[in-house]
């Protein structure tokens, strides 16, 4: 069955209560671990119901926004979530508190629990109508961005399709691109003001109700770390600062001098080669054919999970109007299926697409037979060492993407892969700082994310773009708006990703069977017990990055980055 025939239906809210509320309690009248195990099994099939209809609508909404039905769907799932995550919550607390926990524990592993007992730290029916309020605020940010109409050399673009414009060779379009954007972004500036204004609130508002001192303790919890906490990410934020941020100086006076540029601007940041930066040779079918040949000779399991997406249609890549921004990818349980959602527009990024998204859907087809929904995907900080890890398992077929273009794409997905970091850090500490001081005034916290971007990018330059220089820039970042605190995970995840690149350097074998191991153990384990389970060393401890971004660097300087 192709995606596009999955059936979709609005689950009755009412009914589903009422099945829930009649296995949850066939679960705590069990009289044996064996009938709590079919009580288990009944309420799971119940939530992946839901899931799957949950995530049919929001796919199909994000690839056309403007689709009247999809988007009253979405608009129902906003409204019912927080229903659905009482339900869950009532059957989180019964596991904690089954007599035949111990033998569910040995049956299901201690991760559920785990992360059930961290669950009812986060839900309490008193937050309903705040838990409204967030999902409808952060899909009308989506909304927004997903409007954009702008005009732009006689056409029409939206967001997505205005990055080419970004690394133009030409610095005169470079620079009139960027004004475009500006300008879309300044006639919203105020309703983004209000809409970030209202988020921040929201969210205060839950953690107080639910005995937070502040929102930063329970988006911590909603994420799942049970084994870090603030702590640790401010330590690491420092080594990023200490090792990353002086190499990434570094590389912008490399760029500056390969474009022959005496005073570098913001807009010129994109452009990595006077001569262009790497493009793929052909188009979206051409790409997909050379993916289905490199997922063909990886290995036996890519080219089963990557023939199952190609035959159920389960990629959505080219941009278009209406289309949501970015990309994602998520899991349709009830079918077995990864969906991958794009936005191609002919720059590298298509490829880190084909290689990147594929390598969370690879994740999800590994480990789609758990039989519990908790570990059908792991927390967000290892799902994006799965797909940073396999853009860099991708090297080998790098040259059928790019063809003379090869060299470029492996020094700019490096040099790329050091600026996340900072990236990452820099809108991390800006978060932390925002749900620290709640009240903080829409002008300040724009003034506050100009400070913390320059900081983590002492060399950009934002010269007479009046809303950058204010700060602004920080309103077109979706996960700000939709899942705070998520970004640092994918620096995280790239300290972990260059070691399977180290690995895959020496020794191919062992690199892909640690791989294959952390994929197919979804998540049944937390960040560190996957970490000791694929043997990578843990990004908190002092001295890994010390260890990872010197070796990053050496490769780097042993490419003559002037001829690129």
């Amino acid at each position: 069955m192709r995606f596009k025939d999955y059936p979709y239906e609005r689950p009755d809210m009412d009914k589903l209560q009422q099945s829930f509320t009649t296995a949850i309690q066939r679960f705590k009248n069990a009289d044996s671990p064996k009938d709590a195990l079919d009580a288990i099994d009944e309420v799971n099939e119940l939530r992946l119901d839901f899931i799957t209809m949950n995530r049919l609508a929001s796919i199909r909404h994000s690839i056309d926004t403007r689709d009247e039905f999809y988007d009253a769907e979405k608009t129902f799932f906003d409204q019912n979530n927080p229903r659905f995550s009482q339900w869950n919550h009532a059957f989180y607390r019964a596991l904690i508190d089954s007599p035949h926990k111990d033998a569910l524990v040995h049956e299901k592993g201690h991760h559920l629990f785990d992360k059930a007992a961290l669950s009812l730290k986060t839900f309490s029916p008193e937050i309903m109508g705040e838990m409204q309020d967030e999902n409808r605020l952060a899909s009308q940010h989506q909304k927004i961005l997903a409007s954009a109409k702008i005009e732009f050399q006689g056409k029409t673009y939206n967001l997505s399709q205005m990055a080419p414009f970004a690394q133009n060779p030409d610095r005169h379009i470079r620079k009139a691109a960027s004004h475009a954007v500006e300008e879309f972004f300044k006639a919203h500036e105020k309703e983004l003001d209000e809409l970030y204004d209202d988020l921040v609130k929201v969210r205060n508002s839950m953690a107080k109700k639910l005995g937070y001192a502040r929102f930063t303790e329970l988006a911590y919890d909603r994420l799942g770390r049970t084994d870090y906490d603030a702590e640790d990410v401010a330590n690491y934020r420092k080594q990023i600062h200490q090792h990353v941020v002086p190499l990434n100086e570094k590389l912008f006076r490399k760029a500056q001098e390969r474009l022959g540029i005496d005073a570098m601007k913001h807009y010129d940041l994109s452009l990595d080669f006077k001569s262009g930066n790497p493009k793929p040779v052909g188009n979206v079918d051409a790409l997909i054919r050379h993916a289905d040949t490199m997922y063909t000779e990886m290995s036996h399991e890519t080219n089963t999970f990557f023939r199952f997406m190609r035959e159920r249609e389960l990629l959505d890549l080219e941009a278009k109007q209406g289309k949501a921004g970015g990309g994602y990818c998520t899991f349709i349980p009830n079918h077995d299926s990864p969906f991958i959602f794009a936005n191609f527009n002919g720059t590298k990024h298509d490829v880190d697409v084909l290689t990147h998204e594929a390598g969370h859907a690879f994740q999800m087809f590994m480990s789609r037979d758990h039989d519990v929904p908790e570990y059908l995907m792991s927390t967000m900080e290892v799902s994006e060492i799965h797909s940073m890890s396999m853009e860099f398992f991708a090297w080998p077929w790098i040259e059928g993407f790019f063809g003379q273009d090869t060299d470029k794409y492996r020094f700019s997905h490096l040099s790329q892969a050091l600026k996340l970091l900072a990236y990452g850090a820099a809108i991390d500490e800006f978060q932390h700082a925002v749900y620290d001081t709640p009240d903080m005034s829409p002008e300040k916290r724009k003034r506050l994310w100009r400070k913390t971007d320059a900081k983590y990018f002492p060399f950009k330059v934002y010269d007479d773009a009046d809303y950058y220089e204010r700060g602004g820039s920080y309103q077109a970042i979706m996960h700000i708006f939709a899942v705070p605190f998520y970004m640092i995970d994918y620096t995280l995840a790239q300290a972990c990703a260059f070691q399977y690149w180290m690995r895959d350097r020496t020794d191919h074998k062992e690199a892909w069977q640690s791989y294959l191991t952390l994929c197919k153990a979804g998540g049944t384990k937390g960040f560190t017990e996957l970490l000791d389970l694929a043997d990578l060393h843990n990004p908190f401890e002092p001295g890994v990055l010390d260890q990872v971004v010197p070796l990053v660097r050496d490769y780097l300087d042993g490419i003559d980055d002037t001829t690129l």
